[in-house]
């Protein structure tokens, strides 16, 4: 592609020869090679700028910077104002924009992001509306199935990624959008057809993320200058807000009864030791009952947004109750179906709000005892094992403490923090360093009508210890111990 192309834009300091062909992007200097251009991108840790010599060095030719950098003369070095927001231009350039050939679904909010993105593309896929999902579980589309290193990938990769949606049929995206993300210029020049805002509360507040809430608010915000549609949840002020800065259509969903797509008459059904919710959703001229399997009220506030979405690509009622019938989210509520007389759950809830939000939701659905399994990852502050603690001690029947990603610090030591706060709050509590021993431990001693959370690790398959992700994942260990467990009577 033509140079003048990849720049179509983005407004440089120098005149340049608009015929030179550029290969490819890269702002990774060991990734530069004779045909790129290399991005200098300023981090919060490193300076993509200093590492310009390197990239010259491979052969790289082609710089655009924010400052002044250290090259041999015969280098082409483009400044602007901003290289993050350039990035994003030019990717969007050199991927041919494939927001015009798949349509983008972004789901913003602190909480539900994940999961409204999961059955937005269930629902769509059942539908025959081929759909990718980029987020922090991951790449999915069709059969294939890729990491990511951020909730939302850097502009390079996320208009890769969509390049390669839309390339290989898919028809839609839903593509987390972390505040983050839009205050790093990720999503820059990518229209929406479609945004979705959850819910806000206070978080990501602290070094290298917000400086207040209101800056976190703010960029939420972002989002909604660059969608064709806008779906909020009128349950959260906020939505308000995001409401006044829309030039879009804008729907509504909620428990409101004033919401386009109303929720109400949600009940926790248990069936075969499985957790689900159903609800009904009132919407256009009639009400539609649904079940889904996912357990708790607040998945049916994530499925409520994934049917208003669905709607806009005119699925079917029949379609919907269908796909929400099986739908599953990985590490997120995840139903484990062990065909035991007890239940399993896989969360990601790695903090007190979310570990109470989620057993509050357990305690709702009938049961014998909750039983919930979790640590704390290393080099973290107390305050969060004594909100782990305190909230099992109190809520759970027993909490088994365990390690979670304890990397260079002494999981005993982060063991030995969560019980005590586990006894401050009169939990009872049994301590398994290793995680694996813990889960086979907890099945162990599960009685009929037993709910087993295991939370903090989600989605995640491995464990991070001394600076190594060694492969770890809940769900083989389930499988494997019941197995062997079965084979042995």
């Amino acid at each position: 592609m033509k140079l003048s192309e990849v720049l179509r834009g983005v407004t440089v300091d120098v005149p340049f020869d608009p015929a030179l062909e550029i290969e490819d992007i890269a702002y990774d200097s060991r990734k530069a090679t004779a045909g790129t251009m290399f991005v200098c991108l300023s981090g919060v840790r490193t300076d993509g700028h200093i590492f310009a010599t390197n990239a010259y060095a491979t052969g790289c030719r082609v710089f655009l910077c924010e400052k002044p950098i250290d090259v041999p003369a015969d280098a082409v070095v483009l400044t602007c104002a901003d290289t993050r927001a350039a990035l994003a231009v030019c990717s969007v350039n050199f991927f041919r924009n494939p927001a015009k050939d798949i349509k983008v679904i972004g789901i913003t909010g602190t909480k539900g992001k994940t999961t409204t993105a999961h059955i937005i593309k269930a629902v769509l896929d059942q539908a025959g509306i081929p759909t990718g999902i980029i987020g922090t579980v991951g790449v999915a589309f069709l059969d294939r199935r890729l990491p990511t290193v951020n909730t939302t990938p850097e502009s390079y990769e996320l208009q890769k990624l969509l390049r390669m949606m839309a390339d290989a049929g898919c028809k839609a995206a839903a593509i987390e959008v972390s505040s983050l993300g839009l205050k790093s210029h990720r999503v820059d020049g990518l229209q929406f057809a479609a945004a979705v805002f959850t819910n806000l509360y206070p978080d990501h507040i602290g070094t290298n993320e917000h400086a207040t809430f209101e800056e976190y608010a703010y960029w939420k915000k972002q989002l909604f200058y660059q969608c064709d549609f806008a779906l909020l949840c009128s349950d959260d002020p906020f939505s308000a807000q995001i409401r006044e800065i829309c030039t879009c259509p804008v729907c509504t969903y909620g428990f409101d009864p004033a919401a386009d797509y109303r929720l109400s008459d949600v009940r926790q059904i248990k069936r075969d030791n499985l957790l689900g919710v159903a609800f009904s959703a009132a919407y256009g001229a009639g009400t539609q009952d649904f079940f889904a399997s996912l357990p708790g009220a607040v998945n049916a506030l994530n499925c409520v947004a994934a049917i208003a979405i669905a709607k806009q690509f005119s699925v079917s009622d029949d379609v919907l109750q269908e796909s929400l019938s099986h739908v599953s989210v990985k590490g997120r509520g995840e139903v484990v179906p062990t065909g035991t007389d007890f239940s399993v759950i896989i969360d990601y809830a790695h903090n007190g709000v979310s570990l109470k939000s989620m057993i509050d939701t357990l305690r709702t659905y009938e049961h014998n005892r909750i039983i919930a399994l979790y640590g704390s990852v290393g080099s973290r502050t107390e305050i969060r094992r004594q909100e782990l603690g305190l909230v099992s001690g109190a809520l759970c029947d027993l909490t088994i403490v365990t390690s979670d990603d304890p990397d260079f610090e002494d999981p005993q030591h982060i063991v030995d923090e969560i019980a005590r706060y586990v006894e401050e709050a009169g939990g009872k509590h049994v301590d398994i360093v290793d995680r694996a021993e813990a889960i086979r431990y907890a099945l162990s001693i599960a009685e009929p009508g037993d709910i087993l959370l295991l939370a903090g690790k989600g989605h995640e398959e491995f464990m991070k210890v001394k600076g190594e992700k060694l492969p770890f994942s809940e769900k083989q260990v389930i499988f494997d111990y019941l197995k062997e467990r079965k084979n042995h009577g």
